[in-house]
């Protein structure tokens, strides 16, 4: 286990590499450090190898004390440069070439390590797991957890959906209108490559348009953005559709639409007389 030194307190790894590599993945949730479980500071401290991609600079602290060694992935963040090919293939060398050394890696990632996080955590995962190696992942708070609590969201009143912005308008999603629906990453839409200063209004101005077609202009919305630290609000903004485009959105805004009508939307009468529904929701069995 990585060990104390009795001078500066700080932990370094002594230990050797393990006979063959694996890959552990663990999320450190939204909060700095507040929400980093138990189960994932353990991996954090006992793998051979650290490496790490989280946003907050108190949590990039945080890993750094604990492991002095560890390997961050924010250099592969470079402007200009295709985010699905280049940077993420970076990524995905550079935490396999740690496995296939014979390390046990733990690769450290914000939010849930699942989510939204398929450039990097999907591949690596299938590669490992082709070439032979243990892999696992744990969970942690995702930026979807946080926004079920604080808009008081219940997926399972109506249901939900879930699409990333740029997907969700260039291969037309099928969604529902009584149902949540949740766009990921509408502050980059049409946006492939890593620009986070770059203007999010044109991109929002298709998404508003697309969005009128299945809702009223004045149909309230909120643009939502979790918070990292305690002593700060979330970003929170309730307004009409019609009016997004004018919002602040930064590069991993979020947008909320609400059911139209919650619980609502077209039954199906003969599924509902079979499963012995059709008393209770007023259904007439008569031909």
């Amino acid at each position: 286990m990585p060990q104390r030194t009795g001078s500066n307190n700080k932990r370094v790894n002594t230990k050797n590499k393990t006979s063959k590599g694996s890959l552990i993945v663990v999320g450190v949730g939204i909060q700095a450090v507040r929400h980093i479980t138990l189960e994932a500071q353990q991996a954090i401290e006992n793998s051979d190898k650290v490496i790490y991609y989280v946003v907050d600079p108190i949590t990039q602290i945080w890993i750094k004390k604990l492991r002095p060694d560890a390997e961050s992935l924010h250099k592969y963040y470079v402007e200009t440069e295709d985010r699905r090919t280049q940077i993420y293939s970076k990524m995905v060398e550079h935490i396999m070439k740690r496995v296939r050394q014979g390390f046990s890696t733990c690769l450290v990632l914000y939010g849930h390590p699942g989510v939204f996080t398929t450039g990097v955590t999907k591949p690596a995962i299938k590669m490992a797991e082709k070439e032979g190696f243990m892999v696992n992942m744990q969970p942690g708070i995702s930026a979807e957890d946080y926004l079920f609590a604080q808009l008081f969201v219940d997926p399972g009143d109506s249901g939900c959906q879930s699409f990333e912005a740029t997907q969700f308008l260039v291969h037309r999603r099928k969604f529902d209108t009584f149902c949540h629906l949740i766009l990921w990453q509408i502050g980059i839409i049409g946006q492939l490559g890593f620009h986070p200063s770059n203007d999010s209004r044109p991109g929002l101005v298709v998404l508003t348009d697309y969005l009128k077609q299945y809702y009223d202009s004045k149909h309230e919305v909120y643009v939502y953005r979790a918070s990292a630290y305690t002593i700060a609000k979330p970003i929170i903004q309730r307004i009409p559709l019609y009016k997004l485009p004018e919002a602040y959105v930064d590069f991993i805004g979020t947008l909320y639409v609400p059911p139209i009508a919650a619980g609502a939307g077209t039954i199906d009468k003969k599924m509902a007389q079979r499963l012995g529904l059709a008393k209770r929701l007023g259904i007439s069995t008569k031909h």
